[in-house]
């Protein structure tokens, strides 16, 4: 029988790596198991190298318990984060912790040929040249539009002209030896809040930058939908959209007014020299009167979507991540706005905040999925399966 997520909320290692459970019996109550089953599982993990048991714990009436932990020399996970103009890649250790970043130039409009292939030519550069524990197990990559996580192919995009249908994990596959999974950055950059908080939670979470994009937690898990387009926002009309034209083929959606690039436009055509999202928050923080004015005008706008969201939703946290983020004017403009529109109820105890990690949030959420493939066969299988992979992946 395959062991249940806990509570809905993570894996079995995930619970250890956190400190949520360091002792069979707390992961046995944790995922509602028989201990026996739990010790398994554990054992086969402890034989692979993946789990280590050091120092004891309080007895309870008996033997006091062996102290269990991650082994973070096991094997590590890269991870890249794309945006419009530039991508972010780094490495993770098996706790799930960033153990380097490097920023690189990007142009998305290049095509999924030419992008996928710089992208994976500097993945291995990197992983070349950087000393990292144990064995590379995998690759997780963040895009920028949606993504079908069942065959890894990108799905109408708006804003990645010449990738639609286009399969990235297959060929990205062509170009590592080691798995690779790729999903939508946004859904990535909430995997990434709900692995690094607390357990159970609820959680809206928005990436703000050159577009607008947001991903759900319901209970700990992402959540993705249907058709996996759970949380996207971005295309909701809105009456300050007016009738702007949105790449979607819609009019007046939120992202014609309240995304970095729309008001990067529009600051130009009235006459503000800002090149990109970058260039425009800065400015904002410089306290440039026009420029200021944008950019509470879309936080505005956006905590006006998402107040239809809290009051439906009531999750316990909104947190903001992009380039937008950065900007207090931003952030305090979405705040007031939730407040003002949302019910008391839905507010009294609602946090509303940076994302952890700021610009590597989304690389730790990719790095993130990565890593939970790999775990994923190590608590699901029998466990003499559970030997079998966990000694495969490190050759």
């Amino acid at each position: 029988m395959s062991l249940p997520e806990p509570l809905g909320l993570m894996p079995l290692l995930w619970l250890i790596a956190s400190g949520r459970a360091v002792t069979r019996l707390e992961l046995a109550t944790l995922l509602h198991q028989p201990q026996s089953t739990v010790s398994l599982r554990v054992q086969a993990l402890i034989n692979a190298g993946v789990l280590t048991e050091h120092g004891e714990g309080p007895s309870r009436g008996g033997r006091r318990p062996r102290l269990l932990g991650v082994n973070a020399e096991y094997g590590h996970v890269w991870a890249a984060d794309l945006g419009s103009r530039h991508v972010r890649i780094g490495a993770l250790d098996l706790a799930g912790t960033l153990l380097c970043v490097y920023e690189r130039s990007l142009n998305i409009d290049e095509g999924p040929e030419k992008v996928l292939t710089d992208l994976a030519d500097t993945v291995h550069e990197l992983a070349d040249s950087t000393q990292l524990p144990g064995r590379w197990l995998g690759v997780g990559v963040g895009l920028p539009g949606p993504v079908d996580v069942v065959s890894g192919n990108v799905t109408l995009p708006s804003r990645m002209p010449g990738w639609r249908g286009f399969p990235v994990r297959t060929a990205l596959r062509r170009r590592f030896s080691q798995p690779v999974e790729v999903d939508n950055d946004a859904n990535l950059l909430a995997l990434g809040q709900a692995r690094g908080g607390a357990p159970e939670e609820t959680l809206v979470v928005v990436k703000a930058g050159t577009g607008i994009g947001s991903g759900l937690i319901v209970r700990g898990q992402l959540h993705r939908g249907r058709g996996g387009v759970a949380g996207d926002i971005s295309h909701v009309r809105i009456t300050a959209g007016a009738d702007h034209p949105c790449s979607c083929g819609n009019r007046g959606c939120l992202e014609t007014v309240a995304s970095g690039a729309a008001l990067v436009a529009r600051l130009r055509a009235q006459g503000v020299p800002v090149a990109n999202t970058a260039e425009m928050v800065s400015a904002a923080e410089d306290a440039h009167r026009t420029v200021t004015t944008a950019v509470r005008g879309a936080g505005l706008v956006l905590g006006e979507v998402l107040a239809t969201v809290v009051n439906f939703a009531n999750p316990d946290a909104v947190l903001l991540g992009g380039l937008l983020a950065g900007s207090e004017v931003f952030v305090a403009a979405v705040r007031s706005a939730l407040y003002e529109r949302c019910l008391p109820l839905a507010t009294r105890e609602l946090r509303i905040e940076r994302v952890r990690d700021g610009a590597d949030a989304g690389v730790r959420g990719a790095g993130i999925l990565a890593l939970e493939r790999v775990f994923e066969p190590m608590v699901s299988g029998p466990p003499a399966r559970l030997v079998e992979v966990a000694r495969g992946a490190t050759g």
